[in-house]
């Protein structure tokens, strides 16, 4: 699987902005629910319980956050840059202002493991998350995103 399987230049949401965690689960899920066909409430109350489970902050000032969904018939990808940090739980304690957001169907087991295992190698990357956040161009991200 290939980010851009996922990923398209119109899902890389840019200049988003958010008080706390809360509030930016239900701001993306607003945002994205009309490109997923799915109602924004059932996809924040999903995310929410993922990151009940534990913060999908994983560090490097990035977040994955990500749930199943069953209403969706593929796999889609958005990301995101905050205009600021916001505390997010992460591992190591520090704010978050990236965001890779990963919402798949309830039936693709390998499908989102494998979509989350790689978006996390991505973004574990310093030298890629410094150009990312160095642009705010859409269509440079999404080349960054698929180099």
């Amino acid at each position: 699987m290939k980010i851009s399987d996922i990923l398209s230049a119109e899902n890389i949401l840019l200049s988003v902005k958010a008080k706390n965690k809360r509030q930016l689960l239900q701001d993306i899920s607003h945002l994205v629910a009309e490109k997923v066909k799915v109602d924004e409430r059932t996809i924040c109350d999903t995310l929410q319980e993922r990151e009940n489970l534990g913060s999908t902050g994983f560090g490097g000032n990035v977040a994955l956050p990500h749930g199943r969904l069953a209403e969706l018939d593929k796999v889609y990808g958005f990301f995101i840059k905050l205009t600021s940090p916001i505390d997010f739980d992460a591992i190591d304690g520090q704010p978050v202002d990236l965001l890779f957001l990963l919402l798949s169907p309830e039936s693709s087991g390998a499908d989102h493991l494998t979509a989350l295992a790689q978006i996390s190698r991505l973004l574990k990357n310093k030298a890629l998350v410094a150009k990312l956040r160095g642009t705010n161009n859409r269509e440079e991200i999404y080349a960054l995103l698929n180099s």
